[in-house]
């Protein structure tokens, strides 16, 4: 038996907590020319405002991010997702506030600062977020649009 659809506070409840606590997410870009999807999983830390990724600067994700600064990512199960379209900024291991890299790799488990590899931080800012379950829920998904939620805590 599948449970009834959430009210909007309990899905952005949810999303927040999902934000928060999972690890992982699905990171989708597309290069600056022929737009060419490109998909791939990456940890993430939630600061309560933005997201941190961490990738190869030179990697596929790493270039589109650049290019474009445009993300999607999909967070969660198929049927318990949250989509994040956002923009994305890169940063240096260097520019990272105080303590940030040590929380990203406490969190994920992942520290790219003393990799060979050139890796690059990206700070996502949500600029659309969804949340639905099941299509009970694809009615009033869209809990943030333009980086302002629409329901209220």
């Amino acid at each position: 038996m599948k449970p009834p659809a959430r009210s909007p506070k309990q899905r952005k409840h949810d999303t927040l907590h999902r934000l928060e606590h999972d690890v992982d997410c699905w990171v989708s870009t597309a290069d600056g020319a022929g737009e060419t999807p490109y998909l791939i999983p990456l940890s993430f830390l939630w600061d309560d405002t933005t997201l941190l990724l961490a990738t190869p600067a030179a990697s596929p994700t790493g270039r589109n991010l650049r290019a474009s600064g445009k993300v999607r990512l999909g967070i969660g199960p198929t049927r318990d997702v949250v989509l994040v379209e956002g923009t994305a900024e890169a940063l240096e291991a260097v520019a990272l506030p105080d303590g940030v890299g040590d929380a990203f790799a406490e969190k994920t488990g992942f520290d790219p600062r003393g990799l060979t590899t050139a890796y690059l931080y990206f700070r996502v800012t949500p600029r659309r977020v969804q949340a639905w379950r099941e299509a009970d829920e694809l009615t009033g998904r869209d809990l943030m649009r333009d980086g302002e939620w629409l329901v209220a805590d």
